[in-house]
């Protein structure tokens, strides 16, 4: 990435909108940044910023010039210069995360420091710098991603189920990586083979040239790329909001822009089953579409620019005989907090198939994302499920795939899926919708070769070569780690407000004068918002404003 005034190119740019990218300010606007930080002299050849640094600082040059480099061993990859006038960073400036990239002064000059606290109160303050530098950082990761310049390798096969996660948990947290494919590049494989890796330690990621991972969690990848910052075990936070959905962002955004202590916890990657959307084409605002990872990293980042803390980590369990409640985590540690919003939403059910199990990730997906549509493009696919979700995915794997089959147990899709998809699935020629029919068997070696399915009114069992299963069919609530803290509803989804019955209360001890508020369970001051709340209505928008109307109860519990 590069401006058109710099002689030394950069990488080459995806996108048009290099004005965007890389804006000049005005003299009034560095004035005003001016006031945030401070002036600092710079000298030719000093390192600013150094790959894997935790705390990146903001810099605007005022004379001289800034490179931005992706070191990688002993080579570097120019990536853009900064002149006169130009700023540093993209999004781990708000997020707090490691610097993908080395900046170094070519120039003696002078340049205005901001450290993280202080470029969050500037785009917290001033609105037309937020929109500025929020536009640039935004299209800068956008670069990024586009061109795989980051600062870890992946090295994997598309037969792989891990390496299918890791590109995945590293997409949907919007990571930029370099991948090599051992399908591919034999070379590699005899690399690997040298050092004794062995299959089952495929995948492996090389984090900053340095530390070699063989088949990471998701947790050991967050640990390596300094995703989480040090929990402060001691302090007492407003709102621990458990899940990054839709609801859960909406919390943070509202919950931390009106000034309470924030915290996220989220497993994997922001977004929940709508991340893995590929274009939601009815939530308001949007006529276009949006896609679920889209839409869920733009809110993420929203929630940083507010201030509200995020954590890629799993709680598995709520400490609720005591206050304030405390959330523990899979590596431990334990969160003290006022109040609780339970946002872990749901999971889709696996098909009663003992062997689909060991096609998971290797033909067998619960997510149609731009990862599995490059795996599967120009073959024949299989979508089952009949609600919107497995719509969305039917429309958007047409796109490439040779032929999908949709599987749905009814007679139709007109009970189950927004008109507008069943039009598009209805006047698509690569659709093909096979009503009362499932599959009853498949096989395969190391990936899913083959697929049977039967019709349930003829009674016609049919055996075809279809490499890849799209699983979207129903969902379980993610509440098994509350261990009976909370009333839950006989399909184990959490009941709220006005379904809790006076047993309920009773059971678990409701001591307060009041009855608990529309969203809030039955212990008072916990809060479960979206698809792991038993009556939520399955819509991203209504996500959206339980997490946001549920702040407004937040602060009354304060208050009590």
């Amino acid at each position: 990435m590069t401006t058109m005034s710099n002689a030394r190119r950069g990488l080459p740019l995806t996108s048009s909108r290099i004005e965007k990218i890389f804006p000049k300010l005005t003299p009034a606007q560095i004035s005003r940044i001016a006031e945030h930080g401070h002036v600092r002299s710079v000298q030719s050849g000093e390192v600013l910023i150094e790959q894997g640094d935790a705390s990146v600082p903001f810099f605007v040059v005022i004379t001289g010039e800034i490179e931005i480099v992706r070191p990688f061993g002993t080579h570097e990859t120019l990536v853009t210069v900064h002149g006169s006038g130009e700023f540093t960073g993209e999004v781990n400036m708000l997020s707090r995360r490691r610097s993908l990239v080395r900046a170094r002064a070519t120039k003696p000059g002078k340049v205005i420091e901001l450290d993280n606290q202080q470029i969050l109160t500037l785009v917290q303050t001033d609105a037309e710098l937020s929109d500025i530098l929020m536009r640039a950082f935004i299209l800068r990761r956008v670069e990024l991603i586009a061109a795989g310049v980051g600062d870890i390798v992946l090295i994997g096969s598309t037969h792989s189920a891990g390496t299918l996660r890791i590109k995945e948990f590293l997409m949907r947290n919007g990571h930029p990586y370099s991948y090599i494919d051992l399908e591919r590049d034999t070379d590699v494989q005899n690399l690997l083979d040298s050092f004794e890796i062995s299959t089952n330690e495929i995948p492996v990621l090389i984090c900053r040239g340095q530390l070699v991972l063989r088949n990471p969690s998701n947790q050991e990848i967050a640990d390596c790329l300094g995703f989480n910052e040090p929990v402060d075990q001691t302090q007492v936070r407003d709102l621990v909001v458990i899940g990054a959905g839709p609801s859960g962002l909406a919390a943070a955004v509202y919950g931390a822009s009106e000034g309470l202590d924030v915290l996220v916890l989220e497993t994997s990657s922001p977004g929940g089953q709508a991340g893995s959307s590929s274009r939601i084409e009815n939530y308001l605002g949007f006529p276009t579409g949006i896609s679920g990872q889209e839409l869920a990293a733009r809110a993420y980042l929203q929630a940083q620019k507010f201030g509200a803390h995020m954590l890629v980590a799993k709680a598995t369990r709520l400490i609720c005989d005591r206050k304030p409640y405390v959330t523990e985590l899979e590596n431990g540690a334990r969160i003290s907090t006022r109040t609780v919003m339970i946002a872990t939403g749901a999971q889709y059910r696996k098909l009663p198939l003992e062997s689909l199990s060991r096609f998971e990730g290797a033909g067998v997906y619960h997510g149609a994302t731009f990862v599995e549509a490059q795996l599967c493009a120009g073959e024949k696919v299989i979508v089952v499920g009949g609600g919107n979700s497995a719509g969305q995915a039917a429309v958007f794997l047409a796109q490439t795939a040779k032929r999908v089959h949709m599987l749905v147990r009814s007679t139709g899709l007109a009970t189950s899926m927004s008109r507008y998809l069943i039009r598009r699935i209805e006047k698509s020629p690569t659709i093909t919708l096979r009503p009362q029919t499932e599959i009853v068997a498949v096989e395969g070696g190391d990936h899913l070769d083959s697929v049977y399915w039967r019709n349930s009114q003829t009674g016609q069992t049919e055996k075809h070569e279809i490499r890849h299963i799209f699983v979207m069919t129903g969902a379980d609530p993610n509440t098994s780690w509350l261990n009976g803290c909370i009333a839950l509803d006989a399909k184990g989804f959490i009941k709220t407000g006005p379904d809790l019955s006076p047993d309920n209360l009773s059971a678990a001890g409701w001591s307060l004068m009041r009855q608990p508020y529309l969203l809030e369970t039955s212990l008072p001051g916990v809060f479960a918002v979206g698809d792991v709340r038993g009556g939520s209505i399955k819509r991203v928008a209504s996500a959206v404003g339980e997490g946001s109307i549920t702040i407004s109860f937040v602060h009354r519990v304060l208050q009590e």
